[in-house]
Order: structure tokens, then C-alpha cells, then sequence
């Protein structure tokens, strides 16, 4: 299961955080990318409160604080053993609240965003964070907007065939690792590290697509629409879909991605291929399904036909 180490908010230059009190526990962890308010719990009341979650405290809540200069509240907050307690506005946190935290080693940070504003920024990042992830062996491309994932066994020529769409104008996001992670029920791929936007290609050796070709031919993230596997053609009876009529899928993450494979062997122009596939995936999110609405016309026309020939037949 993912986590966060509290200390990593420190490093969030959008969060605007910095450590007050209670640094020696910077190394607890965060589990789940939604925040708390402790509400009622500062009058003793501790229903709703869960442990590991970051408690944010806004301008109401250090002034009951202020106003109340008694622990019962703090003590109940700090029962649900938060992971951190999180003050905005740059508000001076008071006294008493430093010290609780200082002794249960709970961090207590203060962020100089307004309370909205800071738990809009890190939900979004902890989401991101948490967000289930895999790393892939593949090549990810943005197709004319479309996200194509290559897959295949090394050798294949995965590589080759993104080169080749990248002098054709396409865009590279990242070849070999790939790290996906699933956010609102879609997949989201970028490169792994300092890979960046290189490409190892067999007889050239490590290129930058990004150096040869500019900043337009990459991108740093796309979301996955579509997977095509490459795989060897083999002559021994193998059935290959040449109707299209069934979609198949990929499941990464428990989310499924719309699936093609592609039979590999000399003469196969597989750049040419994957780039047909992503313009004919955009048709199919746009409603046009290129196989099925020939078969329907094939359909209406052998029923026509029919009826044409028993009107004969009767006539």
C-alpha cells in the first residue's frame, strides 16, 4: 500500500509548509489523501475522527484555542492518533497546542495558504501520490492525442516503431519504463526518473528524442487509451482478427484499456499500422465504428436483397 512520510509535505513548495513543533515524528506516515477538521472534537466530542489522517485547522480553530485555554479538546483531537496537524493562513499556532504535539511527537506544520486554498492543493497532490501505480516494459506514445501504449517482448521492434512516429510528428512520453497510475478511473503513463526522453535503439545505441527533435516531439505524461502488442507472426493456423467486429482489452490496475494485436513480420509497416490504429480508436470514442457499421450495412443490403427476390418470387 502506498503511504507518505509527513516530512515529504516539507518539500511541496505549493503547500508554503514549514515545521513548528513535534519534528521528531516527521517520519509518520499518511495513508489516505483526504484531510480532517477536527470540528466538535476540540469540545470533547470524538466521534468522526480517524487515525493516520492530517488534521487542518483553520482561524476558527485557533480561536476557540485561544479562547480555551484547556487541553480536554486537544486531548480528544490527538486520541485519533493523527499523522500531522496542519495550521493555514500562517496563523501562530498557540502554546498549548505546540506542546501536546511536542510530547505525543504528532508534526505540527503551518502553511501560509488560506485554509481553502492549502486543502484543495494537497488533496490533489496526496491523490496523485496514493494514487495505485505498476511500472510496464513498453513504449508510451501521444498518437494524434491518443495515448498508445506498446507492448511486445524486447526486440520486437517497439522502439523502432516509436522512432518512426516521432519523425512522422507524433510524440514520445516514454520508452522501456513506464509508470502508470490509475486516477478517476483512467490510466496515466510517464517515464521512469532520469530516463527522461532517452531511447535505446539497437545499433545506435542511447538517443534524446527530445535533444534531435525538440521540446515538441515529447511530453511529459498522457493519459492510456489504447494498447497495441506486438507479437511475432506465426505460420502454424494462428487465428488474427480481420473483421474487428469484438474490442478487446488490456487490464492494468483493474481498469481496462482498449486492446489491438499486432502480428509482426517483415514488410509490416508498423508505425503506418499503430498510427491507423489510434485514428481509428479516435473514430470508435466519437461513435463511429468503422467494422460494425459495415456489417450493418452488409446486413440492411443481404435483407433488401432478400426481399427484392421474394417479391419476384411472388410476382
Amino acid at each position: 500500500m502506498s503511504e507518505i512520510a509527513v516530512g515529504e509535505l516539507l518539500g511541496r513548495g505549493e503547500l508554503e509548509v514549514t515545521a513548528v513543533a513535534g519534528t521528531s515524528g516527521l517520519a509518520r506516515t499518511i495513508t489516505v489523501p483526504r484531510i480532517q477538521k477536527p470540528g466538535l472534537a476540540l469540545a470533547g466530542w470524538p466521534e468522526q475522527l480517524h487515525p493516520n489522517r492530517m488534521l487542518v485547522l483553520g482561524g476558527t480553530e485557533i480561536d476557540y484555542l485561544k479562547d480555551h485555554e484547556h487541553t480536554t479538546g486537544l486531548d480528544t483531537m490527538m486520541s485519533s492518533d493523527p499523522a500531522c496537524v496542519v495550521v493555514c493562513r500562517g496563523l501562530e499556532p498557540p502554546a498549548v497546542l505546540r506542546d501536546v504535539c511536542e510530547s505525543k511527537s504528532v508534526p505540527l506544520l503551518v502553511s501560509g495558504l488560506v485554509t481553502a486554498d492549502f486543502i484543495a492543493a494537497v488533496t490533489s497532490w496526496m491523490s496523485d501520490r496514493l494514487a495505485p501505480q505498476v511500472e510496464l516494459h513498453g513504449v508510451l506514445m501521444d498518437v494524434n492525442g491518443i495515448g498508445v501504449l506498446l507492448l511486445g517482448k524486447s526486440g520486437i521492434g517497439k522502439s523502432e516503431t516509436a522512432l518512426d512516429l516521432v519523425v512522422r510528428g507524433h510524440r514520445l512520453v516514454a520508452d522501456d519504463v513506464i509508470k502508470v497510475r490509475a486516477k478517476g478511473g483512467a490510466l496515466v503513463g510517464r517515464g521512469a526518473g532520469i530516463l527522461g526522453h532517452h531511447m535505446e535503439v539497437r545499433g545506435l545505441g542511447i538517443i534524446n528524442i527530445e535533444d534531435l527533435y525538440g521540446v515538441a516531439a515529447v511530453r511529459s505524461a498522457k493519459k492510456i487509451e489504447l494498447v497495441v502488442e506486438l507479437h511475432e507472426w506465426i505460420d502454424s493456423g494462428e487465428e488474427y482478427d480481420r473483421l474487428g467486429f469484438d474490442d478487446k482489452h488490456e487490464r492494468i490496475l483493474d481498469i481496462n484499456v482498449p486492446k489491438i494485436r499486432l502480428p509482426v513480420k517483415p514488410g509490416r509497416n508498423l508505425a503506418t499500422l499503430t498510427e491507423v490504429a489510434a485514428r481509428n480508436q479516435l473514430l470508435k470514442v466519437q461513435g463511429t465504428h468503422s467494422a460494425r457499421a459495415f456489417r450493418d450495412q452488409l446486413h440492411a443490403a443481404m435483407e433488401a436483397e432478400a426481399a427484392s427476390t421474394a417479391m419476384d418470387a411472388v410476382e
